[in-house]
């Protein structure tokens, strides 16, 4: 049995990560595991962890090296915590930490673990070099060779293109898309202006910037490499600055995307504790929120719905779960991959034709408060390195919980491969 058929109220303890840096900045030379230890470090000082041994640990990486292959373990050895922590990878593409976190909290719920840390963390600046697979085979082929002349044959085959690297893409396998181009589809398709995008992303800017003025994310941000903030947030940024970039994914005259209105390629990582109720007051450690629900779903991108639209429909079964409906929340997270990707998720909620046809719902779910959406700013501005987007905003938002002292928040984050991450939290 997993447990005794009783479930328990999964708890987060609080979130730390590192700034998050516009790639091939500052942190140029740093590692996945250089950022998720330095994190995972912090957290544990934060909550004096040190030589303590926790249930699990559950982090990953997007892009990563093959010497990457036990990265959560590896972290986990070299942040304080006790030897004896267990730790796993894992990977769902943006959903990554997330995810992570959902499932430390299930454990605990489970009764299986007492605490544990959800985490992500991603570079682009550090990322896996490879060659063409013919190249590869070559190298295979003559380390397999049983003889001098087995083992020199297959280098006959060199040609001057094997020398050619290639980087990591963006693009999806089933489409040839990369995810800009493919969000730039769902725009046209909910008809998203410019100026609406534009608006959005300036919104971003703004609040995270109000956000680290006001000392928000003092607690919540620890300095590393030099960093004791987002690099990417334009306190300076205008509708008339955005106005003025082209489009970056659809050149044709109809884009409607740019580098303003999306997110940038970024490094960084996140982490949270989460925890028991019983485990955290032994400690005397207060609880932010309560970790209460979440869904993931996926669409048939390559014949029937936009590649990033996924959360949208995850989001109606987590409601129709939680029995709530999308006004009855205090905030709203909803992870800014590009302006439009926000934007239709939005509008196909308010969709009577999309509620009822794809949700199977009488009703639409109707519009939000915007003022609650993202109030301390969201990915366009912070900037988005893959896998620790979603602890950054479940650390975010438990804190935004435990400031207000009452209410709930929603969380809604769409991945490639046409899939989405979603979850509720309550303030403790």
């Amino acid at each position: 049995m997993l447990n005794d058929g009783l479930s328990r109220r999964a708890a987060i303890i609080g979130g730390v990560r590192i700034p998050f840096a516009r790639a091939h900045g500052a942190y140029a030379r740093c590692s996945n595991q250089d950022m998720m230890t330095a994190t995972l470090r912090s957290l544990v000082e934060r909550y004096e962890l040190g030589g303590q041994r926790l249930g699990d640990v559950s982090l990953g990486a997007v892009i990563k090296h093959s010497r990457d292959y036990n990265l959560a373990r590896e972290s986990v050895l070299g942040s304080g915590l006790a030897p004896e922590t267990p730790a796993f990878d894992l990977q769902r593409a943006c959903g990554t930490s997330l995810s992570g976190c959902v499932q430390i909290a299930n454990k605990i719920a489970l009764g299986q673990i007492e605490a544990g840390i959800g985490a992500g963390v991603d570079t682009v600046s550090d990322a896996p070099i490879v060659y063409p697979d013919e190249y590869r085979q070559i190298l295979l082929e003559s380390f397999r060779g049983r003889s001098l002349g087995a083992r020199l044959k297959p280098w006959l085959r060199l040609r001057p293109r094997h020398f050619k690297p290639q980087l990591p893409g963006v693009e999806e396998p089933r489409t040839g898309l990369s995810m800009g181009q493919s969000t730039e589809l769902t725009a046209k398709e909910w008809h998203l202006t410019r100026e609406e995008q534009d608006e959005l992303a300036l919104a971003s800017h703004q609040r995270a910037h109000a956000a680290y003025e006001q000392g928000f994310y003092q607690d919540l941000v620890v300095p590393f490499q030099g960093l004791d903030r987002d690099n990417n947030i334009r306190p300076d940024s205008s509708l008339e600055k955005l106005g003025k970039l082209k489009p970056a994914f659809d050149r044709s005259g109809s884009g409607t995307m740019t580098a303003g209105n999306s997110t940038p390629l970024t490094d960084g990582s996140a982490s949270v504790l989460l925890a028991s109720e019983e485990w955290a007051r032994e400690r005397s450690l207060p609880v932010q929120a309560w970790l209460t629900h979440s869904r993931v779903a996926a669409v048939d991108f390559v014949d029937k719905e936009g590649l990033l639209m996924a959360p949208a429909y995850a989001v109606s079964e987590m409601l129709a779960a939680a029995d709530l409906g999308l006004q009855d929340f205090d905030f709203y997270e909803i992870h800014e991959a590009f302006a439009a990707q926000t934007l239709s998720t939005l509008k196909a909620w308010e969709s009577t034709e999309f509620c009822r046809e794809r949700l199977g719902r009488d009703e639409p779910l109707g519009s939000i408060d915007r003022s609650k959406l993202n109030v301390v700013g969201g990915s366009i501005a912070i900037g988005h390195p893959f896998a620790a987007t979603g602890a950054r905003i479940v650390g975010t938002l438990a804190k935004l919980l435990a400031s207000k002292g009452s209410g709930r928040g929603l969380i809604s984050v769409c991945t490639a491969g046409g899939m989405g991450v979603t979850a509720i939290l309550e303030a403790a």
